[in-house]
């Protein structure tokens, strides 16, 4: 069979949805815990990527913090005069008294990667969100809502406490149970009224490692020593620009999703007189580490992913190669790339 020319555009109907890519413009994903420079990274290779009077490549945001409009310090969002005049998408898209939504950021981010490919442009997802990247870039449904389900489960956690529903879900699915845990009444909420709706296991509805268009993800590996200091100095750099003041002019209006986003909700303890400015950013510290440990217990799952060292001299020569044998459709080898991750092993 013979192979399409670089640059052809190619018909997919997948879902039962005509889709056009053009090969050679697979979309590129940086992934990674927090704190490895992901979004330097993005923006090197949208610049190397944008060929010589071709249209130029943008960024796609995946990390659900930076939805938020004015969240922008504790997010560490790149600001507008440092992204190179390169085009980003899904930053400052949500009011901080919103509750962010997975299934209308697939919809949305998705919009987003057909109207850059029908610019003829390449595509580069930045984001540490696990879910936000699988629901943008894996076959990934959402099942539908049923608010009088959601008020009565609701009205259980407040009534009888999580732990009794998170007891019904061990019960109906002891999967979900397990990546959930005991402690977040909403996605036990959200998970037992998928059960009830549908009939089926929560799990089922979870992303399969199927990408609906194609792609290729990098991630960032950093040594654990490194990666906490690399932590310290970003919570150190957020608190000097001006974290706190930051939080205490949206604490107002923050919602319940914004509320729990690390370094916010630390701070906001800070302000209510709960603890100490201190001990805030202590908290703020070591709960960035726990978020990096998880983040890349998330992607490390993932054997599509292939691994580059953030500490690599040519660590975008490293990137692009990567890309050029994807474009070419050589998959890299699961699970590796020039180095095989190492944080948390």
């Amino acid at each position: 069979m013979r192979r399409a020319a670089y640059g052809q555009w190619l018909t997919s109907a997948k879902d039962g949805r005509q889709r056009r890519y053009r090969l050679g413009v697979l979309i590129v994903a940086v992934v990674g815990p927090t704190a490895t420079g992901k979004s330097d990274l993005a923006l090197d290779l949208a610049q190397a990527l944008t060929p010589a009077g071709g249209p130029p490549a943008e960024i796609v945001n995946a990390d659900a913090y930076q939805l938020y409009s004015g969240m922008d310090i504790g997010s560490a969002k790149v600001p507008v005069d440092q992204r190179r005049g390169i085009v980003h998408h899904q930053i400052d898209v949500l009011r901080v008294g919103e509750d962010a939504s997975v299934a209308r950021y697939q919809a949305s981010a998705r919009a987003d990667l057909d109207a850059i490919a029908a610019r003829g442009a390449r595509a580069v997802v930045v984001g540490g969100s696990g879910l936000y990247l699988r629901a943008l870039l894996d076959d990934m449904t959402f099942p539908g809502t049923d608010p009088a389900v959601r008020a009565a489960l609701e009205e259980r956690a407040e009534r009888e406490g999580t732990r009794a529903l998170f007891s019904e879900l061990e019960r109906s699915d002891p999967a979900a149970a397990v990546s959930i845990g005991p402690k977040n009444t909403r996605r036990i909420v959200r998970a037992l009224e998928v059960i009830m709706i549908t009939g089926a296991p929560f799990t089922a509805n979870l992303p399969r490692q199927e990408y609906v268009r194609p792609a290729v993800q990098i991630g960032l590996d950093c040594d654990r020593d490194v990666l906490d200091a690399r932590v310290e100095a970003r919570v150190e750099h957020m608190w000097d620009a001006g974290l706190v003041d930051e939080v205490r002019t949206l604490s107002r209006g923050l919602g319940r999703t914004a509320r729990r986003a690390v370094g916010y909700a630390e701070v906001l303890a800070y302000l209510a007189g709960e603890t100490t400015a201190e001990q805030a950013r202590a908290d703020v510290t070591a709960n960035t580490r726990r978020l990096a440990r998880k983040q890349m217990g998330w992607f490390g799952r993932d054997p599509r992913v292939a691994w580059l060292s953030v500490g690599s001299p040519t660590l975008l020569d490293d990137a692009l190669a990567v890309i050029a044998a994807a474009d070419a459709g050589q998959a890299p080898a699961p699970g590796t790339g020039p180095v095989r991750r190492s944080l948390g092993s």
